[in-house]
């Protein structure tokens, strides 16, 4: 494993700890490693790795936002994966942010199947699309970070799974 791969780990495994206790991702976390990764590859790699890391923060950034403004994922979440995104930057990051989509939709299943919520939790991902489908994009009330009543999946852990995937396959 390249340093730049280390030091990914160890940001997820630091922000999961966090997130299962505390619910929440440490700014201090999310802006140091992304200023870390951006001031290390621009230094190790050269200025092309450097842009590279900005690349791959922008593309974190711009891949998990739409979640994050649909009420359906975390600020931490979002900027972790940008933070991650500058330290693996592009194409890999990418290929997080689709080992932790499949990562996240496992573990919701299993969250949902375990609290007896996997019919309740469709029909909501229904309602949803549907309620889309007529008035646009947009949170829908109930069926957000702050106001659903359901079990949270830290979303760290799948952003984590993403990152050991993108490694061990890459």
């Amino acid at each position: 494993m390249a340093p730049h791969e280390i030091v990914a780990v160890f940001v997820c495994l630091v922000a999961g700890g966090s997130d299962i206790r505390t619910h929440r991702i440490p700014n201090w976390l999310t802006f140091g490693a992304a200023a870390g990764g951006m001031a290390y590859r621009a230094w190790a790699d050269g200025a092309g790795a450097g842009l590279n890391s900005l690349g791959g923060l922008l593309a974190g950034l711009a891949l998990f936002f739409p979640f994050f403004a649909l009420g359906g994922l975390g600020g931490g979440d979002v900027k972790l994966l940008a933070a991650l995104g500058a330290w693996l930057g592009l194409p890999a990051i990418l290929w997080v942010a689709f080992y932790a989509a499949l990562g996240g939709g496992v573990l919701a299943v299993v969250a949902a199947v375990r609290h007896g919520l996997l019919a309740s939790s469709l029909r909501n991902v229904w309602l949803m699309l549907m309620y889309w489908r007529v008035a646009g994009p947009r949170p829908v009330d109930g069926l957000t970070l702050q106001t659903a009543a359901g079990p949270r999946l830290p979303y760290s852990i799948p952003i984590g799974i993403g990152v050991f995937l993108s490694i061990w396959l890459s």
